[in-house]
């Protein structure tokens, strides 16, 4: 007789990724059809970023696009970066990956994003902002930990932290050159 574990839905993984629950982010790295969630957690996240960013000021549906884009590129970017960083750069004997792994998990680790919506509020965009981008990098290393077999949450955040800052530096730079002007 072979035996099964039993998944959570959707909707629990988002729960737990929320949480910060080692044991959800451990399920989504060994879940290969939990790679749609994580794409849906990160598309959705990125929308909420853009009709978010409407609360900095008069923003158009161009500019709710491109902050859209530029979370999804972020992201991508992070995930990347982080990948090189924690696998190839700052490894660990146990450390044993690949690429789904952690785009499944840092996926879920976007799911903070989708509080961005109420960024559209006016005077709470920063705080919402600001708020959201702390909780994904803890998220990020619960994820990152998790996917790249980490004993070490310093060696997690070490890797999350200086991904987190390439990808946000990259972020800004296209922002200054391509973006559209803030009130």
């Amino acid at each position: 007789m072979a035996t099964t574990t039993a998944t959570n839905g959707f909707v629990m993984r988002l729960i737990g990724a929320l949480s910060l629950d080692p044991p959800i982010y451990e399920e989504v790295e060994a879940d290969p059809t939990a790679t749609g969630q994580a794409l849906t957690v990160v598309l959705l996240s990125s929308l909420a970023t853009g009709f978010g960013a409407r609360g900095f000021g008069d923003i158009t549906l161009q500019s709710i696009l491109f902050f859209a884009t530029l979370a999804l590129l972020g992201w991508a970017a992070w995930a990347l970066l982080t990948f090189e960083i924690g696998y190839r750069l700052m490894p660990t004997p146990q450390t044993r990956a690949d690429v789904g792994q952690l785009l499944r998990t840092t996926g879920f680790a976007a799911t903070p994003g989708l509080f961005r919506i109420f960024g559209i509020m006016p005077g709470a965009t920063w705080p919402v902002f600001a708020a959201t981008s702390v909780w994904m990098l803890a998220a990020m290393v619960v994820g990152v930990r998790q996917a790249l077999d980490y004993t070490s949450t310093a060696r997690a955040i070490a890797v999350c932290v200086l991904g987190w800052a390439l990808a946000l530096a990259i972020g800004l730079v296209i922002g200054l050159f391509f973006g559209p002007t803030l009130s």
